[in-house]
């Protein structure tokens, strides 16, 4: 006996799409509840702006975490990372399971580019342990990615028990996967759409993905499938494509 466990990463781009063209939050949220995962991993989460409630009528008067989680994820977290005098934006993860408590880690390097770790313990049926969930977006220049990714190493290892399943995900912006080797050799970590010598699965942009920026690692699961979720109409709403994952819990 057993069951699924299914979970997702985008950034969305603060609910604009591509060169901030249109207002897309709405449609944002009908594609995110069309991937019905279980957990959601978000970046560039709009948690206020007060120029954009102004400007469209229809911009949510909620925070954007909870208006994409109404209804759906009855649990989530957001993560405040870049604040400014007319709002603010970070992480958030969305759950179907309780969140056993949440932590959001400043891991910013350079001063001009404000990034944090919100790193969540969910109790997932099925699982003997919690669910540690680590939803990231790392800096644009490789020595700051490195800082923040051996901070990411030092607060799993301090934080999280060995034999607990652990997922990380969001946009490493690791052009050149130069996270592979920490996260799979100091934390035994795997990306889900890569094996052997096989890199991760392009993501950006999203109309014809080139680049390999988002992740999801995982450890102590059972991976079944995952996906790329690109092209129209996924790159109408932001210039990541979401990507995907379902795996496999055993029961006893």
């Amino acid at each position: 006996m057993g069951t699924t466990l299914s979970i997702a990463t985008w950034n969305i781009h603060k609910g604009f799409s591509q060169f901030n063209r249109r207002m897309v939050v709405h449609d944002l949220r009908e594609r995110l509840r069309e991937l019905s995962a279980d957990i959601v991993f978000l970046q560039e989460v709009q948690g206020l702006h007060l120029g954009h409630a102004e400007r469209h009528a229809d911009w949510p008067a909620q925070p954007q975490h909870e208006f994409l989680a109404e209804d759906v994820w009855h649990n989530h977290a957001y993560g405040r990372n870049m604040v400014y005098d007319h709002g603010h934006h970070g992480n958030a993860i969305l759950s179907r399971f309780p969140i056993l408590h949440e932590h959001n880690q400043d891991v910013t390097h350079l001063r001009f580019e404000r990034r944090g770790l919100l790193h969540c313990a969910l109790e997932v049926p099925g699982l003997g342990l919690p669910l540690h969930c680590v939803c990231v977006h790392l800096s644009l220049f490789a020595r700051s990615r490195r800082w923040q990714m051996a901070a990411l190493a030092e607060r799993i290892e301090a934080l999280v028990p060995p034999d607990a399943p652990l997922l990380i995900a969001g946009d490493f912006n690791d052009w050149r996967n130069h996270a592979r080797d920490l996260l799979a050799e100091r934390l035994g970590l795997r990306e889900v759409s890569a094996s052997g010598d096989r890199p991760p699965a392009r993501s950006y942009p999203a109309l014809l993905p080139l680049f390999r920026l988002d992740r999801i690692y995982q450890r102590g699961l059972r991976l079944q499938t995952s996906r790329v979720h690109a092209g129209p109409p996924w790159s109408g709403i932001s210039d990541h494509a979401a990507l995907s994952a379902e795996f496999r819990i055993a029961l006893s």
